[in-house]
């Protein structure tokens, strides 16, 4: 009996891990256009466009105006020149609707990259970045993930992490450090 309920923990235990498994170094990037804002102003982003200029950090967030979320979309828009200067480019992404993310792209990113609405979650499924535990409102929001995507469409760098500032720090420094080993 003893046994039985150990595999039984051991199988949830795994099944739970893998139902939330971000991306991994070397997995193809899943492609998408998702309606987004910058500066207040709408357009379609679209992964594949973006990655001819070369890699994308994608990071996605639980929701527009959050502490967290609002604490690393300043984080994001301070380090924006440090980004550029490496030759990467910005996309934040939750569930929230263009509506909000016109307002949080000029508010909180502060006019410095785009953010995309992903009310169908959609891409937030597509990249495992669907939280498994609801928000306190009983939404489906996505887990705080950031990805960094190479212009071959691989994803190269992977975290999750709570911490905010966490994720604009590493990113950076792996952006940073691609490109030198690449010497571009």
């Amino acid at each position: 009996m003893k046994k039985l309920l150990a595999l039984s923990a051991l199988s949830l235990a795994l099944m739970t891990s893998a139902s939330n498994a971000a991306l991994k170094p070397g997995d193809l990037a899943p492609d998408f256009s998702a309606q987004a804002a910058l500066g207040g102003k709408d357009f379609t982003f679209s992964l594949a466009e973006a990655l001819k200029k070369g890699p994308v950090v994608l990071y996605f967030y639980p929701k527009s105006f959050t502490r967290g979320c609002t604490i690393e979309a300043h984080e994001f828009a301070e380090s924006y020149d440090s980004f550029a200067a490496a030759g990467a480019s910005l996309i934040g992404v939750s569930y929230d609707t263009i509506e909000v993310q016109r307002e949080f792209s000029t508010k909180e990113c502060r006019d410095k990259f785009p953010v995309a609405a992903d009310p169908t979650l959609s891409v937030i499924t597509a990249y495992d970045a669907k939280r498994l535990k609801p928000s306190a409102n009983g939404d489906t929001v996505a887990e705080r993930i950031s990805y960094v995507i190479l212009p071959d469409g691989k994803v190269a760098f992977s975290l999750t992490d709570s911490n905010p500032t966490r994720h604009v720090e590493s990113t950076l420094e792996f952006v940073r450090k691609w490109r030198e080993e690449h010497k571009l």
